[in-house]
């Protein structure tokens, strides 16, 4: 409870708008405006536990006619501050801020001086500006002489209205002011035995009415009520001890007797009306009403309104006949019947559907699309250029059915975004479309009627939701389409990707055509191989093979990091990431063709950021001491102020602090050690191709996955046994039949390649050859692998180390013919990724190496082999070991 407190003869002045803080009361307040945040921090922040500030309450001009005095503005003050007199019945339009000359403030003449019991002090971002928030105690009524302002905010001179130590001591004397206790006491207890009884609380608000005296207890209560702003101000005005407990022995017996009454009323009504009971009346009540107003009908007239909205959709005529055959059969159906539902529902979904409705295309700016391509995407010169040039024939025909774009690639390299750019240049709404794991031909075409629980198909239900007909539609993950005995969902895209079928697209639950020929189709993949032929001839296949270290290195500084730091309440002054350390994540943390997993690494990085912050926030306690009187008639109260922007903040029992604005004095710089710490050690290494090879019997191969190029290492080796091959590493039926072919050529130029001698021609006997490609766990197959498997046998029988900076790829055949494969810009910028310097290709791929990034090609040697031999000539440090004997 509030001790007495010496009051000096001028306080600062913070104006509650229509609220009231009474003596004993606290609550807590945010200030932002200016002249709050001045008051405040040259009160309250800089004279820390000494500061006081008076409390006093303004009226609004509208309610302020005549019902109280009010303060005015004068001049002429000797202390060379523009001064107030009270004056009654006038007002003045002056305020501190200036934000409004004209409005009146009608000051009240009573106020309460209060101290801070918590202040905490932030700064809002962007903007910069400060901000308090402060839990303030009132303490003891005061009267205003004079009023003033200081700067921004007001201040006045004060003289204090509370009794002194002999005039209360005389006071409780008083028969008069017995008895009124001894009411007050009596009512405040069966109102907290009533609250107990209904909250299961109230032990702590009974020591209050044994250990504070009674006029203090009179205002503490008071404050806990919702109660008008002019019974506040007549309860701040009480200074007469006998007049302030008589109204507050009334404001607790009429909150009593609410209570009392509220209770009698939930009884009676429990006792009286049982669950169905409560719904009849309710209905016969709804019945009786719509009687009166002759309204008899709910359900008539929104089958009238649905009516009219079917009227104003735009159908055509064959489809409006339709329509209102199903809402003539839905007229005669009573709303209980069971496919009155169904019905209504399809009725509204025809009714919602953009028949004509489209949205208005900008004006195409192809320089400015140009623009915006390259700050969404950084790199993929050719895809950009494609979609370029598909903008500019819809420029010049805009009715041009044009093909049906399908980006390519691996995950993380912007096939959604790149959709979503086509929408924003053209100006229309985009809708993504998931069709990932669909099995069910229902997806797309929807269910038939006469199913319980039918519903229209995605393409539908997507049109209705974005409510044009002419859309950008994503139809993502394209190629990861299944099928079963519900059919086959590609087969079901083959009418919608058609230009000259969509025009009459029937959708099953629709049962009427549906033009689908204005939506802008645009699909993705990972891979082509899954996608049906018929489905791919209407598409035309765009790939995005991935990104260069060096692309993702500005895609990383340009795009990643800023959006990584926003995501996590982070700028540049909290942390920096250098390019070095970027660059050595993408070398040592992160081998994929996307970016995905090194947004995931910057992440992780800002996260540890983020604690490191989050632990330098400060809070500034005026004091530990404070205890709050944890009562449910205590509610936090709102004081919404003319010059002080407040709202409400819950305050717990345990008083939790709050924190202000996060401070650091210089931003967190990312370098190795830390890389180290939170990412861990580099999963990747340049050396790994070296360490891999330094025996015989190892090649280094390229091989092509859903996730972009990889590096593919085969193994080698030869044991006592009967001449068998064997083969592991979850291995499909085509590159097994590679591995059989290359042990046949090794056998059948043993001779050429002095493996074996005229009398030893069998290179295997008594012995068996073991074959492993190392990652077990993941599926291989494919004919690209098949020089690589020749050098590790051949490298194998020589006993000879194959070179640790060359990769290669190519099928062959018996007679050693090298053949051309696909994947080559993936497989080329694997092996950029991991550091290998020179590639073997087959000479029929070098049409190909154009797409590959020239700065790429200039990091790397590329050898175009024809056959066999020339792949052996270059694997071998020397050449081709064409003279070696076998050592084995």
């Amino acid at each position: 409870m509030a001790e007495s407190v010496e009051l000096s003869t001028r306080l600062g002045i913070l104006p509650f708008r229509n609220k009231v803080l009474l003596p004993g009361a606290i609550i807590r307040i945010r200030c932002t405006s200016p002249s709050s945040v001045k008051l405040v921090e040259q009160e309250l922040w800089q004279r820390e536990e000494k500061g006081l500030i008076g409390i006093l309450p303004v009226r609004d001009a509208a309610e302020a006619a005549t019902v109280a005095p009010v303060l005015s503005q004068g001049v002429g003050s000797d202390s060379g501050e523009r001064s107030s007199r009270v004056q009654v019945g006038t007002s003045d339009s002056h305020r501190p801020d200036g934000k409004n000359q004209q409005e009146v403030i009608h000051w009240h003449t009573r106020g309460v001086a209060a101290r801070a019991l918590h202040l905490s002090r932030g700064v809002e971002k962007p903007s910069g500006r400060v901000t308090y928030v402060v839990v303030l105690e009132g303490l003891c009524r005061f009267n205003v002489q004079e009023l003033s302002t200081r700067g921004t905010y007001y201040t006045a001179r004060i003289s204090p209205l509370e009794m002194t130590k002999s005039e209360m001591e005389q006071v409780e004397q008083d028969p008069e002011f017995i008895s009124l206790s001894r009411q007050f006491k009596a009512t405040a207890t069966e109102l907290i035995s009533v609250l107990e009884q209904k909250q299961k609380t109230g032990g702590r608000t009974k020591v209050l009415l044994e250990t504070v005296p009674v006029h203090k207890l009179a205002d503490i209560f008071v404050a806990s009520f919702e109660i008008s702003f002019e019974e506040q101000l007549c309860m701040l005005d009480s200074v007469d001890l006998k007049v302030r407990l008589s109204k507050a022995t009334e404001l607790v017996d009429r909150h009593l007797q609410s209570i009392h009454v509220a209770e009698k009323i939930t009884q009676k009504v429990e006792g009286q009306l049982s669950k169905s009971q409560k719904e009849f009346l309710l209905r016969q009540q709804m019945r009786a009403i719509k009687e009166e107003l002759g309204d008899n009908d709910d359900d008539e007239d929104d089958v009238v309104a649905l009516e009219r909205k079917m009227q104003s959709s735009g159908m055509p005529s064959n489809i409006w006949k339709h329509a209102q055959r199903e809402l003539r059969r839905l007229k005669k159906m009573q709303p209980q019947q069971p496919g009155y539902n169904s019905s209504r529902v399809y009725l509204e979904l025809l009714a919602d559907l953009p028949w004509q409705k489209a949205s208005e295309e900008y004006e195409l700016d192809l320089r400015a699309t140009k623009e915006r391509l390259d700050s969404d995407h950084y790199g993929l010169t050719k895809v950009k250029q494609r979609i370029i040039e598909y903008l500019a024939v819809r420029k010049l025909k805009p009715d041009a059915r044009g093909p049906v774009l399908c980006f390519v690639g691996p995950p993380g390299v912007g096939k959604t975004s790149l959709a979503s750019s086509i929408a924003a240049a053209l100006g229309r709404k985009f809708i993504r479309i998931s069709l990932g794991g669909v099995k069910d031909e229902a997806d797309i075409r929807g269910h038939r009627r006469t199913y319980i629980g039918s519903m229209p198909g995605r393409l539908i239900d997507g049109l209705k939701k974005v409510a044009v007909s002419n859309p950008v539609m994503l139809l993502d993950e394209i190629d990861k389409t299944g099928s079963d005995v519900r059919g086959d969902p590609a087969s079901a895209l083959l009418e919608v990707l058609d230009p000259e079928q969509n025009k009459t697209f029937n959708d099953h639950y629709l049962n009427v055509p549906f033009d689908l020929s204005k939506v802008i189709f645009v699909a993705t993949a990972n891979r082509v191989q899954p996608i049906p032929p018929p489905l791919l001839d209407r598409m035309e296949v765009i790939e995005l093979p991935g990104y260069t270290p060096e692309e993702k290195l500005k895609i990383a500084m340009h795009h990643l990091i800023p959006r990584v730091l926003d995501q996590h309440g982070l700028n540049s002054e909290f942390l920096r990431i250098p390019e070095a350390m970027v660059k050595l994540i993408i070398q040592g943390y992160t081998r994929e063709a996307g970016v995905r997993n090194l947004e995931r690494n910057l992440a992780a990085l800002a996260r540890a950021a983020a604690v490191k912050v989050a632990e330098q926030e400060q809070a500034v306690p005026l004091r530990k001491d404070v205890h709050s009187l944890a009562s449910p008639l205590l509610e936090n109260r709102l004081a919404d102020g003319a010059e002080v922007e407040m709202e409400v903040i819950p305050m717990g029992v345990n008083k939790h602090e709050i924190t202000s604005t996060f401070k650091i004095d210089s931003p967190l710089v990312v370098d190795e050690d830390m890389l180290e710490k939170v990412l861990g050690p580099p999963r990747f290494d340049d050396k790994e191709a070296a360490e891999r090879v330094a025996t015989p019997g190892v090649s280094v191969g390229l091989v092509w996955t859903a996730f972009g190029g990889e590096v593919q290492f085969v193994e080698a080796t030869a044991m006592g046994g009967k001449g068998e091959l064997h083969l592991t590493g979850q291995l499909g039926d085509v590159i097994k039949e590679s591995a059989q072919i290359a042990l046949t050529w090794v056998r059948g130029r043993a001779k050429d390649l002095k493996f074996a001698t005229a009398e030893a021609a069998n290179l295997l006997e008594g012995r068996d050859v073991h074959i492993h490609f190392p990652a077990g766990a993941v599926p291989k197959d494919g004919p690209s692998a098949g020089v690589t498997l020749v050098t590790a046998l051949v490298s194998l029988f020589c006993q000879r180390r194959v070179r640790a900076d060359t990769a290669m790829t190519g099928e062959m055949t018996l007679r050693g013919l090298v053949l051309p494969v696909g994947g080559v810009k993936d497989k080329v910028l694997a092996a950029h990724r991991c550091g290998i310097t020179r590639v073997i290709l087959p000479e029929r791929n070098l049409k190909d190496l154009t797409d590959v990034p020239s700065a790429v090609l200039s990091g790397l040697e590329i050898i175009l082999a024809k056959r066999m031999e020339d792949v052996l000539e270059q694997a071998f440090e020397g050449g081709c070991p064409w003279r070696q004997r076998s050592k084995l």
